[in-house]
């Protein structure tokens, strides 16, 4: 499993799975092959540093909330080791500051625990798609990509890129319904005022981002 470089321009679909939690981390060791991947676990920040220096991946899903190290300070290490490693977190909690600072680092998806199957297998495609672009982008042969084959490879959302404002949505929106529509204890849980929230809801009603 190799991670791509000039030299081999092929990414792997080995998976990284950083999540404490045994129970859900058996999940995804037995789902994510079922998504056309190989999945790599790791119970806490150190021992996915261990396993990712043995098992380059392509890809990582991390919980935020781990023991040791925790899940952004994760994500940087990581990001370190291997520059072009696409990133989906997933998080029990609405923490806007996270999901801020994963927007700079570039992640490829903001889930929300829990989320289903079908939208980790999304996140799982969004981030395959990037691993591809980045091949291009390493073999310097992307100007040289016919259209059809672009059409293909490339991200099917480039020109709608995952936003602030979109991960910030569905922050909200999963935890008001985890909060049973209960606006104040959302504000809370979020570390927002409840004008805010009203603000920001409003807005979605209005169509609004």
């Amino acid at each position: 499993m190799a991670v791509p470089t000039p030299n081999n321009p092929t990414p792997n679909r080995c998976v990284l799975i950083v999540e404490d939690e045994p129970r859900l981390r058996a999940m995804l060791m037995r789902a994510i092959p079922d998504m056309g991947f190989e999945p790599a676990a790791a119970a806490s920040g150190e021992e996915a540093l261990r396993v990712i220096r043995d098992r380059p991946a392509a890809i990582a899903i991390l919980d935020l909330n781990l023991p040791g190290i925790d899940g952004m300070a994760l994500f940087v290490k990581l990001r370190e080791i291997i520059p072009h490693l696409q990133v989906i977190i997933m998080t029990g909690y609405g923490d806007l500051e996270a999901a801020q600072q994963s927007i700079r680092l570039g992640v490829a998806d903001f889930l929300t625990k829990p989320c289903s199957l079908g939208e980790l297998e999304q996140a799982l495609d969004r981030a395959w798609r990037r691993c591809i672009a980045n091949q291009h982008e390493l073999t310097a042969e992307k100007p040289a990509i016919s259209e059809s084959i672009a059409d293909s490879a490339l991200p099917a959302d480039m020109d709608h890129p995952i936003t602030l404002q979109h991960v910030e949505k569905d922050l909200i929106l999963a935890a008001l319904e985890r909060n049973q529509g209960n606006r104040t204890a959302t504000a809370r849980e979020l570390g927002i005022s409840v004008r805010t929230l009203y603000y920001r809801l409003s807005q979605y009603d209005r169509g609004g981002q």
